[in-house]
């Protein structure tokens, strides 16, 4: 079985001379219309050549020094452990997409994204995420890293929605948002979660007991979809995978990349 700390290590002992070109600080807030929750969201973005790697991170944890600091720095320089976890998994979720960029994927499955309005996309891009859970109706769906189209696309599918997350109190429907990741992991007969989980810490419990129980788990990545994908069989069932420049920076249509393996779900 992979784990993230094998992923790391072999980035770190591979000699190629990889340089991080360029390294972004972004910040950006979305309301969708008929919502009354504004997401804020933060992520560091490394460019190696022609791919970037991308990690979503809390409030703080990076400055916009990061990008003066980072940029033109060997790529093993951002690996290690001395590093903010955030900037670390950017860092790596660029060495692995450079290693197989996704539209090189023999195995992904591309779906276009339609041109429209941030709803329109945003309902586009989590059915397809949705699609990825198995037989969903009648299951116990636990989603953490909470985004309101997707509640309501585990729901279309007939799954019962346990929404956890730990910035987010209530969905737009009013559904009490738990900020209790054990209890959902206990709990669901099958998990979504965020990469953002792979940048914070929290992604090795995910695992953990999605292995020990047996139960799908899909990742719905923007952070760390490359890191994602390597982790396709040793726990992860599904990845949807959307590089840099995400969805909602476009109105134009966009690809993201699904992956699954069969034989565990």
């Amino acid at each position: 079985m992979t784990t993230l700390d094998d992923l790391f290590r072999g980035a770190l002992d591979d000699p190629a001379p990889l340089v991080a070109t360029s390294v972004f600080w972004l910040h950006h807030g979305t309301r969708l219309a008929g919502g009354d929750t504004t997401y804020l969201n933060q992520y560091v973005v490394v460019r190696v050549g022609r791919v970037f790697g991308a990690c979503a991170f809390e409030p703080g944890e990076l400055t916009p020094a990061v990008c003066r600091e980072a940029s033109g720095l060997p790529l093993s320089a951002l690996l290690g452990e001395d590093r903010p976890l955030p900037l670390r998994t950017a860092a790596l979720d660029a060495y692995l997409a450079h290693a197989r960029p996704h539209r090189d994927d023999p195995s992904a499955e591309a779906v276009p994204l339609p041109h429209g309005t941030p709803e329109e996309r945003a309902r586009a891009r989590d059915a397809a995420i949705a699609g990825l859970l198995p037989a969903p109706e009648g299951r116990k769906v636990g989603l953490i890293g909470v985004v309101n189209p997707l509640v309501a696309a585990i729901r279309e599918r007939g799954g019962e929605c346990l929404p956890c997350d730990f910035n987010l109190r209530a969905t737009q429907w009013g559904d009490p948002v738990t900020d209790a990741m054990t209890e959902v992991l206990d709990t669901a007969d099958a998990v979504v979660a965020t990469g953002m989980t792979i940048g914070n810490g929290t992604f090795g419990e995910i695992l953990r007991r999605c292995r020990e129980r047996g139960i799908p788990l899909v990742v719905y990545a923007q952070s760390g979809s490359a890191v994602a994908r390597a982790l396709l069989g040793s726990g992860v069932t599904a990845v949807s995978a959307e590089p840099f420049p995400f969805s909602q920076f476009s109105a134009d249509p966009t690809v993201l990349y699904r992956y699954r393996v069969t034989s565990e779900a």
